[in-house]
């Protein structure tokens, strides 16, 4: 059994999404951020930067915080969706490290200046720029292929669950990326993928 912490959030549903496409047996323990809960001594046991989400394997007392990493062990617990070949496998932690260290960052400095009372237009314009550039990345990747590597994988998990949120930040120019628009309807349209993001702390 694997024990994970999650909130509702890109970074939370990466895991959610793995576990459900796995056919992983898992519970969830809902860590409420906004209430201050990753900073319980508990979870800091757990999770020593303090950042949702982690996991608890019991079947190898493996105890693992950072999305890139749970999604990484994940699969080679599994087998699944972590490349077939030397090759692949080097396709899939190379973007999945684009998205660790961009399209996720980006998207959430996007959305934090947005979210600001008093408004900071250089740092929403900043952030949603390089949102639309990373978006072109993706779209050109995504030429001739159904996902980002070829075959789906946790490159796809990863980077599905940030780029969902397109919508919620209106602007056009991500829309315009017509590749990533019917790649997000690919993920989100595959039943494990949306039994996970079915899944709510409320």
């Amino acid at each position: 059994m694997i024990t994970a912490y999650l909130w509702g959030t890109p970074n939370g549903y990466k895991v959610a999404i793995a576990l459900e496409e796995m056919g992983l047996d898992y519970e969830i323990t809902w860590v409420n951020i906004g209430a201050g809960e990753q900073h319980e001594p508990a979870f800091l046991e757990i999770s020593p930067n303090g950042k949702i989400p982690a996991i608890v394997d019991d079947e190898t007392g493996i105890r693992l915080m950072e999305s890139g990493a749970i999604l990484q062990y994940l699969a080679d617990k599994t087998g699944k969706f972590g490349g077939a070949t030397l090759k692949d496998r080097w396709a899939v932690i190379e973007w999945l490290h684009w998205q660790m260290g961009g399209l996720g960052p980006t998207m959430g400095q996007v959305n934090h200046f947005r979210g600001l009372k008093d408004k900071v237009p250089y740092g929403e314009t900043r952030y949603m720029n390089e949102t639309v550039r990373l978006f072109g990345v993706l779209d050109r990747q995504l030429e001739g292929r159904d996902y980002i590597t070829g075959d789906y994988s946790i490159a796809d998990i990863a980077a599905v669950a940030w780029a969902g949120m397109a919508p919620m930040l209106g602007d056009p120019r991500l829309a315009d990326c017509a590749k990533v628009m019917a790649w997000i309807e690919r993920n989100v349209s595959r039943p494990a993928t949306a039994r996970a993001i079915a899944l709510s702390p409320d």
